[in-house]
């Protein structure tokens, strides 16, 4: 009985080829998951990346919410075209705190993943208002309402803990100034050393350029942070050490 015969007889028999895929799916799934349970990190550990800041933790919120995602992805691929357009390609590290990561499936808009320290705040600021005021070709809606929208912060302290739950690494210090750290990142005149010894690289200022602090602030504070926590001057990856 040859090859074919034999493979002839798994065709025809409906029970004994529900048996073996079975078998073929239990083998190749045991070799793919086991090796996972004996490692401490399936993602490289990249020196710069951090939790979210306070602020900039509630900004992803209001970009999650207002579905931003749909049109922008945050994730450059290691191809020649997106590396010179976007910068260097995404790390898996830079979306560890990410829950759910921000990575998208469609760019009707583009790349967000170094979108950070590219643009001046007034630039946000003015596409948010009125996006083809500064991308004439954009099909993006004007989001000017952001800036109306005051917040407080009172709810981030329970957000964060929420993120803790399912492993962002705050601590209780972060927990504890969470309120506090909300604030003062808009206040360039605020007592921010704490805040930046939590958050190295924590960009402080007043985002939006208008009193109080606004989901515009939030939002641009999280976008100018976007891609600019890593050293790429520096950056090696394993593999090349």
């Amino acid at each position: 009985m040859g090859i074919l015969d034999k493979h002839k007889v798994l065709e025809k028999n409906a029970t004994l080829l529900l048996v073996f895929s079975f078998l073929v799916v239990t083998v190749g799934g045991i070799v793919e998951i086991a090796p996972l349970f004996y490692l401490e990190n399936t993602i490289e550990e990249v020196e710069g990346v951090r939790p979210y800041s306070p602020l900039e933790l509630t900004g992803r919120d209001v970009y999650i919410r207002e579905g931003c995602y749909v049109c922008h992805s945050q994730m450059i691929r290691p191809m020649r075209d997106e590396v010179e357009r976007y910068g260097h390609y995404s790390l898996a590290a830079e979306s560890m705190y990410d829950h759910p990561f921000q990575w998208g499936s469609k760019r009707t808009g583009p790349d967000l993943a170094r979108v950070g320290g590219r643009y001046s705040d007034e630039w946000h600021v003015d596409h948010l208002r009125d996006p083809q005021s500064v991308v004439p070709e954009s099909v993006m809606p004007k989001y000017g309402f952001l800036e109306d929208k005051l917040i407080e912060g009172e709810y981030v302290q329970d957000l964060m803990k929420t993120h803790a739950l399912v492993g962002v690494p705050y601590t209780d210090e972060m927990i504890e100034n969470a309120a506090a750290d909300f604030k003062v990142q808009v206040d360039p005149w605020g007592d921010y050393d704490g805040l930046v010894e939590r958050y190295p690289g924590a960009q402080v200022r007043n985002f939006d350029g208008q009193p109080g602090i606004s989901e515009a602030d939030a939002l641009i504070a999280y976008l100018q942070m976007l891609g600019t926590l890593v050293d790429f001057s520096t950056f090696e990856p394993v593999a090349s050490r």
